[in-house]
């Protein structure tokens, strides 16, 4: 089903980014956010290491938000017919925190044969100026530039990873979501975005969507979950939702897929795990 207008394909196409694409009503959205607050109250606060990484594999809700036809039905618009959900991870400002991300490509060190990788960011709350929405830079999709890795204590990203050149921080276009929007970007988008400083926090849920097309270039046994359409190359080992949230065999299938995960994102740098 086509969700997307052919003008907003284009806005995407030529910009690198569009939003706000409506998915959830305000009420499914609290309905997400009360659920993670309750996962994290189970986990004695926030979310941290490899728990963060690819956690659509341990919930059920989070596996059922990865295949929601609203969501799916944008990113075909986008990628095509037959689509791997390749990783998820939760981005969370709390109130009043330091925590940010620096500017960057997300391709930069994903390791993925070619650029036709779309972010979708669910807000779970809303994402305004001034809890830290993320900023973007129209057109900056087009070219690779060169990162550093800082590993910096307040980076959300998991290398500290930062662009290496100066950023034209005056073109840069705030993504303003509703709880329950979503915004879609192009792995080579030029993003970032500052600290919280308001009084409550500010939680994402990003989905990285590949079509099935795409290989791992940067290391072996990568994984991804089918999620729409079928997979006639079988370039990735293939991903499975839980059964029920936390089981077992979740765990032990979550555990081994962030640990291959790791080796390929953190190559290089003599980090083995996720912090």
């Amino acid at each position: 089903m086509t969700r997307l207008a052919s003008s907003a394909v284009e806005c995407y196409q030529r910009d690198g980014f569009h939003f706000p694409v409506p998915v959830l009503t305000p009420a499914e959205a609290l309905g997400l956010r009360r659920r993670l607050e309750a996962v994290e109250a189970e986990h004695g606060g926030r979310l941290a290491g490899e728990i963060r990484h690819k956690p659509h594999l341990l919930f059920t809700w989070l596996a059922d938000l990865v295949r929601h036809p609203a969501i799916l039905d944008a990113v075909e618009d986008v990628l095509g017919p037959n689509l791997l959900a390749w990783s998820t991870s939760f981005f969370i400002k709390e109130a009043r925190d330091p925590a940010y991300v620096s500017w960057h490509q997300d391709a930069t060190y994903w390791g993925l044969s070619a650029p036709d990788v779309l972010t979708a960011w669910v807000a779970f709350t809303d994402a305004t100026v001034e809890n830290g929405a993320m900023r973007m830079v129209p057109g900056s999709h087009e070219v690779q530039l060169e990162h550093r890795d800082t590993f910096a204590p307040h980076n959300l990203l998991s290398r500290g990873q930062e662009i290496a050149v100066d950023v034209d921080e005056a073109r840069g276009v705030d993504i303003l979501l509703r709880a329950g929007e979503m915004s879609l970007h192009h792995v080579r988008m030029v993003h970032g975005s500052p600290a919280n400083r308001s009084d409550d926090r500010r939680i994402g849920f990003a989905i990285r969507y590949i079509p099935t097309y795409v290989r791992q270039i940067a290391g072996e046994g990568d994984s991804a979950m089918l999620v729409r359409g079928v997979d006639d190359y079988h370039y990735f080992a293939p991903e499975h939702p839980p059964a029920s949230d936390l089981a077992p065999e979740a765990r032990a299938h979550h555990a081994a897929v962030v640990a291959q995960s790791a080796k390929i994102l953190y190559r290089g740098t003599g980090v083995e795990r996720f912090r």
